[in-house]
Formats: C-alpha cells, sequence, structure tokens
C-alpha cells in the first residue's frame, strides 16, 4: 500500500493496541518504530541519499527538510514535520520539532538516535525540554524542542559548535585508515601531515570583495526568480521573470504577502517567523493568476547590514505539463538552474510510473481474466464431463480416443410407457418438462451407483455399468440403479391422465466394443450384440417392471436381489429365451439406493475390499443382519441360498435400522 494515506486517528488506534498487546508505553514503543523505521528506509533503496544528507548530525537534520521536499514529488499528500537545529552559545544542541500531526514525537528520538550510530558512529540522547502549541496559519501546531547530547565512543560529550572540525576529523581517520597498509609511525604521520597541508579546507578563511563585481542587470538576468524585501514585506528588487510574470510587484508600495502565501514551512508571512527556519527550503505561492498559481522554491537569505531578506528561488514545477500549466518555457529558466534538469528527469520518471501503474493494472485485469478463464474453463470440462467419460475426454483432449473392446459389462435401457400416445395428446412443451423431471432423478442415481449414461433419444434412456472403468459389481450397480428409476418415475406425473408415469426397463450383459465416434457433438458409443440384446429386454418388457436376461440372471442371482422367472418368451431376432424380473434387493433400503440416506453410501466389493482387512468383524455383523431380516420378513430362512448371500461383500450400512 506505498500510495495510501492513512488517517492519523488509524495510526493512533493502531499505536494504542500494539502498546496493550506489548504492555510498554506509546513513547517506548514509538521510539522502537522510529529505529524500525529508518532501516526499513535504508533497505529501501534510501540509503545512499540519507548518507549524502549532512557530514554530521547537524548538518544531516538540517537538511532533512529539503529531503522531504524532493520526496513531496512522488508523495504529494505527504504531510511531513519540519526541523531546526538551534546551536546555543553554551554549546547545546536543541533540536525544534514542528507537526500538524500530534502525538507522534516520540518517533524522532529513535529516528536520531539510529542515524548517529549508523553514520556517525556516535551514541545520541535525547530529552524533551520544552512541548508547546504554536499558531500558525493553518492552526495550532504542535512544537517539542528536544535537547540532543551526542556521545563519541569513548563516552565523552562532544559540542556541535563546529561541524567543520569533525569533517577534518573524519577526513583524517579515513585517511589514515587507507594508509595503514602501506605505511608505519612517523612516516604515516608525516604523509597525513603534508597531504592536509596542502588541502584548501584545511585553512580556508573566505575572502571577501571591497565592491560587488556585478552589475544590478547582470544579477537580476542571472536570477530571474529572486526577490529581496524588508522586515515590513516590501519588495525592493525582482527577477527579471518574476517581474514578467507578476507585473503588479513593480509597484511601489508592493508588499510580498498581497501577491504569495507561504506553503512550507506552513509559518506566518512574517520576517521574524522566516529566520526561524532560515535553513529550511522555501515554498512560495502565487494568488491565482492568468495561467494558474506558480509555485517558488528557494531559500532565504538575511542580510543584516541592509536589513533585507533575499529569496533565491526557482519555479517548483514537477512535470512539462506543469511548466506549460503555468505559462512558462524552458527558456525562462536560468541555464544554470537544475529545475531543467529536473523537469525532464521528473517528466520521464513520471512517465515511466504512469507505464509501470499501467502495467500493473493490466496485470490486475490479466489476473481478473485468468480467474475467469479458469471458471469458464472449469464449465467447459464439466459440460465436457457430461458429455464423456472424464478419463475418456481427458484422452481426447489429448489426441484421438482408440476403441476398447470390454470382456462384461450390463447394460440397460428404459423407455416411458405409451410415450406415442402422451405425446399426441399433449403440448410439446409439457413432453419436455416430463421427459426433464425423469431425466434429471436419473441422472442423480446414475451418481449414486457410478455407471454411465449412455445416452437419451427420445424417452429411451441407456446406461452401462462396468464401461468404460470395468467392474465386478457392474450387474449389482445397474441392477440397483433399476430398482431406483422405477420408485424415481412415481414422482414424474403423465401430463395427460395426472397419474405417475410407468417405464419399462431391460437389463443385459456381456461384452461390447466402446470408442468415441464423430467430430461434431463426439459421443461415446457402445457396439455389439449386447447392445442390441439389452434393447430387445426393454422392448419385449411388462410395465413397471424390470426384466432381466439369464446372463444378467447369473451375476445376480446369488447376491441378495429379489428375482422371480418369467419363463421362455420369443424376442424378435433371438427366439427363445429365458428371461426374469428383478422385484427388489433384499440387502438394501429404499433409501439407500435412492442415495438418501444421511451419512451412508451404498458400499459395493471394491469399496469394502480395504476396509474388510481393518475390520475383521465386519461380515460376521452383516450375516447376522441379513438373517436377522430374513427372520423378520418370513418368519425364517427360506432356503440354504438365502444364508449363502450373507458372504456377498457388499451390504447397505442401514440395514441395522430396518431391523
Amino acid at each position: 500500500m506505498t500510495y495510501t494515506v492513512y488517517d492519523d486517528t488509524l495510526t493512533l488506534s493502531l499505536v494504542k493496541e500494539a502498546c496493550s498487546l506489548l504492555d510498554v508505553s506509546a513513547d517506548v514503543f514509538l521510539k522502537l518504530f522510529g529505529e524500525h523505521f529508518f532501516i526499513f528506509c535504508k533497505k529501501a533503496g534510501y540509503d545512499t541519499m540519507l548518507r549524502s544528507l549532512g557530514g554530521n548530525l547537524v548538518e544531516f537534520i538540517a537538511n532533512l527538510d529539503a529531503l522531504h521536499s524532493y520526496l513531496a514529488l512522488s508523495y504529494q499528500d505527504m504531510n511531513a514535520p519540519s526541523f531546526r537545529v538551534e546551536l546555543t552559545e553554551d554549546g547545546k544542541m536543541l533540536l525544534h520539532y514542528y507537526s500538524d500531526r500530534k502525538g507522534l514525537y516520540y518517533i524522532v528520538p529513535g529516528i536520531i538516535e539510529a542515524v548517529a550510530r549508523e553514520f556517525f558512529d556516535s551514541e545520541v540522547t535525547m530529552e524533551v525540554v520544552n512541548q508547546s502549541e504554536e499558531e500558525e496559519r493553518t492552526g495550532k501546531k504542535e512544537h517539542v524542542v528536544f535537547l540532543v547530547q551526542q556521545m563519541i565512543q569513548a563516552g565523552k560529550p562532544t559540542r556541535q559548535v563546529c561541524p567543520r572540525r569533525e569533517v577534518f576529523f573524519r577526513r583524517m581517520r579515513e585517511r589514515c585508515l587507507s594508509l595503514a597498509g602501506e605505511q608505519k609511525g612517523w612516516g604515516l604521520i608525516r604523509t597525513l601531515v603534508l597531504s592536509e597541508k596542502g588541502s584548501p579546507q584545511s585553512s580556508l578563511s573566505p575572502q571577501y570583495p571591497g565592491k560587488l563585481w556585478i552589475e544590478e542587470k547582470a544579477f537580476c538576468h542571472a536570477f530571474p526568480f529572486h526577490i529581496v524585501f524588508t522586515e515590513d514585506l516590501r519588495v525592493k528588487q525582482l527577477g527579471v521573470n518574476i517581474q514578467k510574470f507578476i507585473p503588479g510587484l513593480q509597484a511601489r508600495d508592493a508588499t510580498l504577502d498581497n501577491y504569495f502565501i507561504i506553503i512550507h514551512p506552513q509559518v506566518t508571512f512574517t520576517v521574524r517567523s522566516i529566520r526561524k527556519f532560515i535553513n529550511s527550503q522555501f515554498v512560495l505561492k502565487t494568488h491565482n493568476g492568468e495561467h494558474g498559481a506558480l509555485k517558488l522554491r528557494g531559500q532565504m537569505l538575511w542580510m543584516e547590514s541592509l536589513g533585507c531578506m533575499l529569496y533565491l528561488c526557482s519555479p517548483k514545477l514537477r512535470s512539462l505539463r506543469e511548466l506549460q500549466g503555468v505559462g512558462l518555457h524552458l527558456a525562462d529558466l536560468a541555464q544554470h538552474d537544475v529545475t531543467r534538469d529536473l523537469v525532464l528527469l521528473n517528466h520521464q520518471r513520471l512517465a515511466e510510473m504512469e507505464l509501470s501503474n499501467q502495467l500493473e493494472r493490466k496485470k490486475e485485469e490479466l489476473r481478473i481474466l485468468s480467474r475467469h478463464l479458469e471458471a469458464e474453463k472449469e464449465k467447459t470440462e464439466n459440460l465436457l464431463y457430461a458429455m464423456l467419460p472424464r478419463h475418456i475426454a481427458n484422452q481426447l483432449k489429448d489426441g484421438e480416443v482408440e476403441a476398447g473392446e470390454f470382456e462384461v459389462c450390463t447394460i440397460l435401457f428404459s423407455d416411458v410407457v405409451t410415450f406415442t400416445n402422451i405425446c399426441a395428446a399433449c403440448e410439446p412443451i409439457h413432453i419436455v418438462h416430463m421427459l426433464n423431471a425423469m431425466y434429471s432423478r436419473f441422472d442423480r442415481l446414475t451418481s449414486v451407483h457410478d455407471i454411465y449414461k449412455v445416452e437419451t433419444i427420445g424417452d429411451a434412456y441407456m446406461v452401462v455399468g462396468g464401461v468404460p472403468l470395468p467392474t465386478q459389481t457392474h450387474a449389482h450397480r445397474v441392477a440397483n440403479f433399476a430398482l431406483g428409476m422405477r420408485v424415481a418415475a412415481r414422482d414424474v406425473t403423465n401430463p395427460v391422465t395426472g397419474k405417475p408415469i410407468q417405464i419399462r426397463v431391460g437389463l443385459h450383459t456381456g461384452p461390447v466394443l466402446a470408442g468415441v465416434v464423430g467430430q461434431k457433438m463426439p459421443r461415446y458409443c457402445l457396439f455389439g450384440d449386447t447392445v442390441n440384446t439389452a434393447s430387445r429386454m426393454e422392448s419385449h418388457g411388462v410395465p413397471d417392471h424390470i426384466h432381466l436376461s439369464s446372463s444378467t440372471y447369473s451375476e445376480l442371482k446369488d447376491a441378495g436381489f429379489e428375482i422371480q422367472e418369467r419363463g421362455q418368451i420369443e424376442v424378435k431376432g433371438k427366439g427363445q429365451m429365458t428371461t426374469y424380473f428383478l422385484l427388489g434387493n433384499l440387502l438394501m433400503s429404499e433409501d439407500c439406493i435412492m442415495g438418501k440416506e444421511v451419512g451412508q453410501s451404498c458400499l459395493y466389493r471394491e469399496e469394502l475390499h480395504s476396509q474388510s482387512e481393518t475390520e475383521p468383524n465386519t461380515q460376521q455383523r452383516q450375516r447376522e443382519q441379513v438373517v436377522a431380516y430374513m427372520v423378520f420378513r418370513y418368519g425364517f430362512a427360506k432356503t440354504k441360498r438365502d444364508l449363502v448371500a450373507a458372504n456377498v461383500a457388499w451390504y447397505p450400512r442401514g440395514l441395522r435400522e430396518i431391523t
């Protein structure tokens, strides 16, 4: 959240909660935060910039406002504090802290102490000596004065009176370290002394000319944006471009506060207030003119002998767009003014930032589109898996699917009794609603018993067990599904009679060949005589009955199903066949067949195989349940086959509730 501005009430609330959680006072917590914030800034890429602010602690603090002014180019809503260093006559250092944000001043000792340790190899102690509120242009402002004592490593306090002396000793120390490996003893001392003897900084004593060798006209052109004003803010001298853009300042009694307001630092527009922050960078803003407000940024210099203040400045601009917005051109800026380069570089940087923001927005759009694409892909795959078996669909996506031969499977066909008459007597939409209600119930049952729905044609419904995934319980699954179909059909109303519809169901077990055919709307189809025979079982069936071939009967006869022999019938294309009717499942409740038991599932042999190893007594308990059910229903076990049926490896978990 780099460019987000948070309200101070939220900040103070976080501080309060953190102090309560850590059981520390707010001043201790904020001081620790100040140390951490300094480390964070270093790691965030500001290390070199911070080190270059000054050669000692005084210079570092004096240039913090300039750093904040630079950062304001990127963070326009930043409400930075202001710092002023005061060196008293007795050598004490006072740090004045000004901020509109109350209650956060304890961050300052944490930052300054960390800076002193990291950059200047010293320890600093800070003590609040005064705290007040000053009436400034924007209202009440918090003003805190710290007494700063800087300790060298030996533990003695050092004064800040002569920063140049500190720079000298630091340079000597660095020079000594660089020559330590090359020279020793007196040779090292001699080299150090001679190297500093010729240094211009070692004995620099500035000299001033007897007269100022510059013409007034040349000065006003060389510094086109400068202003000289008196203690009562009367304008005495102007640069040529200030006169060009603010001609009203040329008036004889013009005062600066009638044309400008001070943006930074936020002080009242008096020379006395300005001199308090003489080391700060001042930003002045004009009242709205012909081309909008013009901001000037520069430094104030107090000329004691003249009793006047010199404001040496240049336009504060962030980009070429702002340059044009105030009616300026690059030619209006002095050749030596770095504002020229700053505007061009910052314009390029802003363009790169905008490009970066656009890329970030595009990335976010791509992430959103990617999520939508995944959702649509999932819908497409679900639709594909509804048309084809999952692993067949995956093979089809990778390439062509080869046809497979299955040695044994069980196929089911069903249709609606008197469907032709219903269609003749009803509107088509009623037929659609009836079939949709019926097929929706049947489709749910395919998931309950894990069998594959091959297709529906009109009122015909076709499923298969053991294809495309072979299973030993293919006949049991399809038989239970058929029993569920018969129950589900009772909930579907005949639109003609208003009574439940009746269906015919036929099952046959045998080998098939299966594969995907077609390129448009490909289907996983079954081929072989088994398909034809299963269809004959359905067409030669009886309403509301489940018709079985002899091969399907062989799979189900010892599996706990209640089956009735129909006898010999003439089957078209097959001749005489012995067929059977499936009446029910003695071992499975209707709710279990329909998949309605809460927290229970109908388990088949493969699903219970792994459980039989960890539950050795399960089969014994199930045998007891079957016998109890036989006794409950018939009063005794009819035949030995009824007891043998207890050895099958699949049972409904809800049987105990029935018995």
